[in-house]
């Protein structure tokens, strides 16, 4: 099996999860926050939505510089200008995964803000790195605001304690 399979099956595994913990985003309170230093519940959920991008960015290049590129964080308004920000993002990861090689996958991607190297990886280590297990870290946190706004959250892996 390539490896871009693999990519493509946990991909659209998960984000049948992601969309999912997504939909329960309360918009009315798009602007809660657990703690000042905080995303904001719309910031968070918006930025999720936007991590699958990265696949494009990985196997598009051998490298991202903030510096030339400065990330511009988007927060979705409402529920649907969310799901369509993460229904864009994915579509563009599967389409970058589909139409590459392990031969890509297997070449170097660098990280850098200017002169600074975050990480040099292998661009498949970088895809797992900076898509998936990132979203999976963000979801979690998503949980969490879900569960101190009293929102049920959804089962992931299993059923949630609302979910039973």
């Amino acid at each position: 099996m390539a490896v871009k399979e693999s990519f493509l099956a946990e991909l659209r595994y998960e984000s049948g999860m992601t969309k999912k913990i997504l939909e329960r985003v309360p918009f009315d309170k798009k602007e809660w926050k657990p703690h000042e230093k905080s995303m904001t519940i719309g910031r968070l959920a918006t930025h999720i939505a936007e991590l699958p991008h990265w696949v494009n960015d990985i196997v598009g290049s051998d490298e991202y510089d903030f510096a030339g590129r400065p990330y511009n964080p988007r927060t979705a308004t409402n529920p649907e200008e969310l799901t369509a920000i993460f229904q864009e993002s994915l579509d563009t990861a599967i389409n970058a995964l589909e139409n590459t090689s392990d031969e890509v996958l297997n070449g170097s991607f660098k990280l850098r803000q200017g002169d600074f190297v975050i990480f040099e990886l292998p661009k498949k280590v970088a895809i797992r790195n900076m898509t998936m297990n990132h979203i999976v870290h963000h979801r979690g946190q998503l949980s969490v605001y879900l569960r101190l706004l009293n929102v049920p959250v959804p089962g992931i892996y299993g059923p949630s304690a609302d979910e039973r």
